[in-house]
């Protein structure tokens, strides 16, 4: 991670390419050097974050004032930043029967400035954490009395939580688990606060800076999805083809207690939805044996979408995984213990996250929490089954390769889909699909699960949610299609974005069929498209014109008075 100067030195670079977000900042102490970290991080991630930074402490009059500089600006991002040191300066006016509600005034306070945010301005509003303060006046009886400051600050943030957990979209930012990580001493400097009113040390803006556009990255749709591991001294201590099975180190004693509780970690990112893949030089029978025979395993098999242990150059390897997952580079994290292997990866394949991976293995743990990962503002029940998924493809793949006529192929898998309107059930699946397509993404957008939720309830759009399973399995909703209404004779495709892991079965036909049909239906005579290019989304390049639309200036237009269904091997259920 940069330092506060190096992150300066950013803002003196050319920003043109990158993607522009425009960020409001709301503080009740100085934040303009956070602006400053959060600009130069911004560049680091591959965004131009155009920041409003209100003047010191004037977060109610932005926020409740419609004709303020907030609401001119337009953001499509509103950071609200409230101090422990200023709360604790209210906390200290207020009468002693007052303390034990001071947690509830507080949250009152904040869930007004969120009502009036996201009804008044269209943005994504994040919010950051209390840091802790201890003021030491009750000592660790503190914890038991609501009368004192850190009872109440504490319960503050769980309240905070809860209620985020509502509003989908409201966003938390911890700065207190930094603080945690750092230590109080190096969070915050009394010197510097009582003489500028920073409550941010210059030694922790580039954390707080990393973390905030962690969630911004996550809001736009910029997200990790795969790990890939190496194995020996990696996902355990040791070389299985050298010290044999007997001699790997995992389990609770000594150094295998590390690697075991690594194992644990990486299992709780593959029931979050994270893809885990092995990258290994090794004989494949030799490197599978832990799996299937060492009793202090935490790693399944079944938790491994793509298994890949030969003597090959792993950049080619890892190749090999991306095709098969068919995500970009990106989007993968290599984990490797090996300083050589690491710089062949990273040089060979642009893009790839290869973290720097500490010498003792005690480490690791402790480094990749720092580091924040694998960032995300969803979680969906559909999320644990997607190591599974995976397989099932894998699985396809196979019997694909046994048909020499693809329509025979198409036909064998059985296929049905089910079509529905946005609803209170898919929304966080839809949601999270938005913000995970990136190659099949006309437009490139991203949607909260509150956009959603505004959609279904929109008289100007018709929206669309498609499954797809097959004699192999259950791929969950996999393509979600927006249409918008622009006048009585046409339909705009706001939205079509599709998963990945679905091309190549004819999926774009039958959506294509579907919203036709429903369109026709509805008096509609043409149905107009666009493609908005980006970085990652050439491969629908051309989408429409191959589904038969024409060219009409920068859009795209279908007559449907004519329309002929395309050819499909799926049913609707």
């Amino acid at each position: 991670m940069k330092d506060f100067s190096q992150l300066k030195k950013n803002l003196k670079k050319d920003f043109y390419g990158l993607k522009a977000i425009k960020v409001a900042v709301l503080g009740d102490s100085a934040t303009q050097f956070l602006v400053q970290a959060l600009r130069g991080e911004g560049y680091e991630k591959g965004f131009d974050l155009q920041i409003q930074e209100a003047d010191f402490n004037q977060i109610e009059r932005q926020v409740f004032d419609p004709s303020s500089e907030l609401y001119e600006f337009k953001p499509e991002i509103v950071i609200v930043f409230q101090s422990s040191h200023k709360l604790l300066g209210k906390y200290n006016k207020l009468k002693p029967e007052q303390h034990s509600l001071f947690a509830s005034f507080e949250l009152e306070s904040m869930t007004n400035i969120y009502l009036a945010l996201a009804k008044n301005a269209q943005a994504k509003i994040i919010f950051y954490n209390y840091t802790e303060i201890d003021d030491a006046v009750f000592g660790n009886h503190a914890n038991k009395t609501e009368s004192s400051f850190l009872f109440q600050l504490r319960k503050l943030n769980y309240e905070l939580m809860l209620y985020a957990s509502q509003n989908t979209g409201l966003f938390l930012c911890d700065i207190s688990s930094i603080q945690n990580q750092v230590g109080k001493a190096n969070f915050f400097h009394t010197s510097v606060y009582i003489n500028t009113e920073m409550v941010l040390s210059i030694d922790v803006l580039p954390k707080v800076a990393a973390r905030t556009v962690d969630l911004i990255s996550a809001i736009h749709g910029t997200i990790k999805k795969c790990v890939i591991l190496d194995l020996d001294n990696t996902t355990w201590g040791g070389i299985i083809g050298d010290d044999g099975l007997e001699n790997i180190q995992i389990g609770n004693l000594g150094i295998g207690k590390a690697f075991s509780e690594f194992q644990y970690w990486v299992k709780k990112l593959k029931n979050r939805g994270i893809i885990v893949a092995v990258c290994s030089k090794n004989t494949e029978a030799v490197a599978i044996e832990p799996f299937e025979s060492h009793p202090d395993m935490v790693l399944d098999l079944e938790d491994i979408a793509v298994f890949i242990a030969n003597w090959e150059n792993k950049a080619d390897n890892i190749r090999h995984i991306q095709r098969v997952l068919n995500i970009g580079f990106d989007s993968m994290v290599f984990l490797d213990d090996n300083p050589f292997e690491r710089s062949i990866v990273r040089e060979n394949i642009p893009g790839i996250c290869v973290p720097e991976l500490p010498e003792d293995p005690a480490d690791f743990l402790e480094y990749l929490y720092s580091l924040n990962l694998f960032e995300t503002i969803s979680f969906s029940f559909e999320d644990t089954e997607r190591t599974k998924l995976y397989q099932i493809e894998a699985k396809r793949n196979l019997v694909q390769q046994k048909f020499t006529n693809e329509d025979d192929f198409l036909k064998s898998l059985n296929m049905i889909s089910l079509v529905q309107p946005f609803n209170k059930f898919n929304t966080p699946r839809v949601a999270q699909l938005s913000q995970r397509s990136n190659q099949f993404n006309l437009r490139k957008v991203n949607y909260t699960d509150a956009d959603i939720e505004a959609l279904a309830l929109s008289e100007n759009h018709f929206t669309f949610a498609f499954t797809l399973e097959d004699k192999f399995g259950d791929n969950g909703l996999i393509c979600v299609v927006i249409l918008q209404k622009e006048n009585c004779q046409c339909v705009f495709i706001n939205t079509w974005l599709m998963s990945c892991r679905v091309l190549k079965r004819g999926m774009e036909n039958f959506v294509l069929n579907t919203i036709a049909t429903f369109a026709k239906e509805k008096g509609f005579r043409i149905l107009k498209g666009e493609y908005l290019p980006t970085a990652k989304n050439d491969m629908v390049k051309d989408h429409y014109f191959n589904l038969g639309f024409e060219k009409n200036n920068d859009y795209w237009e279908l007559p449907l008075i004519n329309y002929e269904q395309k050819k499909s091997f799926i049913k609707i259920r």
